[in-house]
């Protein structure tokens, strides 16, 4: 455990005074790790000493640009719709219909953030280009139900969810794609075996982690210097308890190799919070069409702009992103956004640069 930990398990009250049984403070930090990590309400504490989890400063250009957009389009979208979950909870989601739409977006945010905090920056572009949009609140998040977050593994039930409400109101028979940021990518990755509607034609995913418990042992790993390996049977546990699902028990790995649509993944290769692997190792067992987007430096607070025609593929040979006309991605929204550190690839704006009518 190195000493910045230490100093914030102190801070979280953790660590008690004498160091008392080694087991009972394995199990407490176990404990407090999985609440912070699927717990709606994340403890006061953890927020004041995030810094030292996430090494991370904030870069106020981006976050006041961030900032605005989120505003701009929470006043831009009037629609409120509800759906029950599979489970009986109330989902909550945003429709901003646009005024010739040629395709709807399933737009599913990521872990401890926000619908319109997520996708602010790029609405207008999806706005203007035809692009209707259903923005998903996820479940113990923003004013869905719900107690906990599920790493994708319940969330990826609420996407289907989504997709089925689309399709059951789409008159025009438009098609309909899945998108994800961070958790909100591994959501649409894992709803990627599940039986969707016939007019879900692709899925893209950016920076989408392999399972709860992948990004739980690199999180404590290399953010938090812990050996996860002693928590990782009652992280389990826990989670087990919380949702009835293990953390082990699900993964875009497995959904991956039973994926019927287009995938477009999308990765920073500098990103130090979802490691890049795990792109690679989705990408690996996608068995449907499927286009790998890596980002050379892609990192906190360095825009980085690039052509389709360099896309490239797992073996870095060149690929047509076919159904790809227009791209540009800025990575990433550099702000405190949550204890686990999230330092992560997001796509910040979209320029068109050749447009196909």
């Amino acid at each position: 455990m190195s000493k910045n930990t230490k100093k914030w398990l102190i801070g979280t009250g953790i660590v008690a005074a004498g160091a008392a049984a080694v087991g009972a403070g394995i199990r407490a930090i176990s404990h407090y790790f999985v609440k912070i990590a699927m717990d709606r309400k994340c403890p006061g504490k953890v927020q004041k000493n995030i810094s030292m989890v996430s090494g991370g400063s904030v870069n106020k250009e981006l976050l006041e640009q961030t900032e605005q957009a989120t505003r701009q389009l929470e006043s831009a979208v009037q629609t409120r719709v509800e759906v029950e979950s599979h489970d009986g909870l109330r989902l909550i989601g945003h429709w901003y219909p646009a005024e010739q739409p040629k395709r709807i977006l399933i737009a599913m945010h990521g872990w401890r953030s926000s619908w319109s905090r997520d996708f602010g920056v790029i609405a207008p572009f999806w706005h203007d280009h035809g692009c209707s949009v259903l923005y998903a609140e996820q479940r113990g998040q923003g004013e869905s139900e719900g107690e906990y977050m599920g790493f994708g593994m319940l969330e990826r039930y609420d996407c289907l969810k989504w997709a089925r409400w689309a399709s059951e109101n789409n008159l025009d028979n438009l098609p309909i794609y899945l998108v994800g940021l961070s958790m909100g990518a591994t959501t649409v990755l894992m709803t990627s075996n599940l039986e969707l509607p016939k007019n879900v034609r692709g899925i893209m995913a950016d920076c989408g982690f392999t399972s709860a418990h992948d990004i739980w042992k690199h999180v404590a790993e290399e953010n938090l210097h812990l050996r996860f390996a002693v928590h990782a049977a009652t992280a389990n546990d826990l989670c087990k308890k919380k949702i009835s699902i293990g953390s082990q028990e699900c993964s875009t790995v497995d959904a991956l190799k039973q994926c019927k649509v287009p995938v477009l993944f999308i990765h920073g290769a500098d990103d130090n919070f979802v490691p890049v692997r795990m792109t690679y190792e989705n990408y690996a067992a996608c068995t449907s069409e499927k286009h790998l987007l890596i980002v050379p430096g892609g990192d906190f607070g360095c825009p980085n702009h690039f052509r389709i025609s360099d896309a490239i593929d797992s073996k870095g040979k060149a690929v047509e992103l076919k159904y790809i006309d227009f791209i540009k991605v800025q990575t990433g929204v550099n702000a405190q956004s949550g204890w686990l550190g999230e330092l992560s690839t997001e796509v910040f704006s979209i320029y068109d640069c050749n447009m196909i009518e």
